[in-house]
């Protein structure tokens, strides 16, 4: 397998000088190119982690990420990142967010206004290009947000529980978006969540995760064929993998209920 990515026996641990609490334990997968990784897990055990040290956020207690042969020293702009919390800047409008990292890397402003206009197409954003962040709704900032990171063209987007904020009926709109996002530029996501039907809606393959100290606890490949609509939820094989997944989960969650017993 050609891995884009690949993640080798991580392990972090976090420490305040007193105590020490290790996040991740021995953490190993692999990424293919344009694959859409999507990865769940018990509250704590480390999914976050995993996307900020691969951003170049955080770096591993041991262990090493290679991205293209090469180890990760520190964020780049071959990483992209979108987070569950609206980061944009108040004081710029819309199309000025999406054009920030084009205008720091120094592109034409033609450039960056035609791949601005694009994007804001993309995103069903059109007319709203001279709003600020403060007059748009939740949905409609994490849109400009990910137009923002897919913007600078990263070879990997990670996306760190981007629609938990949302209400059900916008995260529903923003799932369908990112796969008519994902089928055109066909970028490396890993997607961190908590909901299962998320997880399997827009995944190519499932890393689920043990409890704190993370790891890998299993790989559940999706043969959904693409490009998928709303409808494919209700297939057999969507509720199977589900439910696959609802039991790993729950494996978990009962270890971490009865190890603060």
């Amino acid at each position: 397998m050609t891995a884009k990515l690949i993640i080798d026996d991580v392990s972090k641990v976090f420490s305040d000088g007193k105590t020490e609490v290790t996040a991740l334990s021995n953490t190993s997968f692999a990424v293919r190119p344009n694959e859409f990784i999507t990865i769940l897990g018990p509250s704590g055990c480390g999914k976050s982690t995993i996307l900020k040290i691969i951003a170049g956020l955080e770096e591993p207690s041991s262990g090493r990420v290679l991205l293209d042969g090469r180890e990760i020293k520190g964020p780049g702009a071959d990483r992209g990142m979108v987070f569950q919390s609206y980061t944009l800047f108040p004081w710029l409008t819309v199309r000025q967010n999406i054009e920030f990292g084009l205008e720091v890397a120094g592109r034409p402003k033609a450039e960056r206004r035609d791949i601005a206009h694009h994007y804001l197409e993309k995103i069903g954003l059109k007319g709203f290009e001279n709003a600020y962040p403060q007059n748009l709704s939740g949905g409609m900032k994490q849109r400009v947000a990910i137009a923002r990171a897919l913007a600078n063209d990263p070879e990997v987007l990670l996306m760190d529980e981007p629609f938990g904020a949302l209400d059900a009926q916008t995260r529903t709109v923003m799932q369908e978006l990112l796969v008519d996002v994902w089928e055109e530029s066909h970028k490396t996501i890993l997607f961190v969540t908590h909901d299962v039907d998320e997880a399997v809606f827009l995944g190519d393959t499932i890393y689920v995760m043990t409890a704190r100290p993370g790891k890998i606890k299993e790989r559940i490949e999706v043969p959904l064929p693409r490009p998928r609509t709303f409808d494919v939820k209700l297939s057999p094989v969507f509720l199977e993998i589900k439910r696959q997944v609802l039991e790993l989960i729950r494996e978990e969650s009962w270890k971490t209920a009865n190890s603060n017993l």
